[in-house]
């Protein structure tokens, strides 16, 4: 059993989120704004944060880097967005989140993502982490010649995270996460074009149009039917 704190000013989603937990055996300690976090963290050291970033009074990123300037980030922390970008995601995980969820959060996101957060060992997260840099030297650095560049990782439903190089241009990050996204999508759903379409919100024809942009090999989706 874990130690599971949820920030979020929506009474919906503290409820449905702490309900869903509590059935999975942890602990959950609810908290509407970024001061009760703060409260509640000062009390004790959760196992694990799940943090709204759009809160009416601090939001979540700021909130992150606050308890990373202060050494506070001793815990995982995945960052709950219903307006989120690859760029929110970025700016999420260089501060120190280990995943992002976009709602509406599904149960198999949620509990994937806090499975693999709680598995995570604790100096992966406690790296410091100033209001405006990040640890020039992440766990997860990736080797360039001459250049250390940071990876973001992100949770997006059952399976292994994916990184993405982020010493590129937005562009080229951005159509590497989407390709990713796609991808995976394609491989749940056994090639479907229709059940990805429905999947992902994108029309049958828009869908098509993306996966060719993106370079997305479409030879294994045939027999699911175009």
């Amino acid at each position: 059993m874990a130690s599971i704190l949820v920030v979020d000013d929506e009474l919906g989603i503290r409820a449905l989120l702490s309900e869903i937990l509590a059935d999975e055996g942890h602990h959950v300690e609810l908290a509407e704004n970024a001061g009760q976090a703060r409260a509640a963290r000062e009390r004790g050291r959760p196992d694990l944060v799940l943090l709204d970033i759009w809160m009416p009074d601090v939001d979540g990123i700021t909130l992150l880097k606050e308890w990373g300037a202060s050494a506070m980030l001793t815990m995982p922390v995945i960052m709950m967005s219903g307006h989120g970008t690859i760029d929110t995601a970025v700016e999420a995980t260089r501060n120190g989140a280990v995943a992002f969820l976009e709602k509406p959060i599904t149960l198999q996101k949620l509990l994937s993502a806090v499975a693999q957060g709680l598995a995570r060992p604790v100096t992966r997260v406690a790296a410091s982490v100033a209001l405006d840099t990040f640890d020039p030297e992440p766990a997860e650095a990736i080797d360039v010649p001459g250049v250390v560049a940071p990876q973001v990782s992100m949770l997006i439903g059952p399976q292994p995270e994916q990184s993405f190089d982020l010493n590129r241009p937005l562009r080229e990050a951005r159509d590497a996460f989407e390709k990713s996204y796609f991808e995976f999508h394609l491989a749940q759903e056994s090639g479907s074009m229709t059940r990805v379409a429905e999947k992902t919100g994108l029309e049958r024809t828009h869908l098509y149009r993306k996966l060719k942009q993106l370079g997305v090999d479409l030879s294994r989706s045939k027999r699911g039917g175009l």
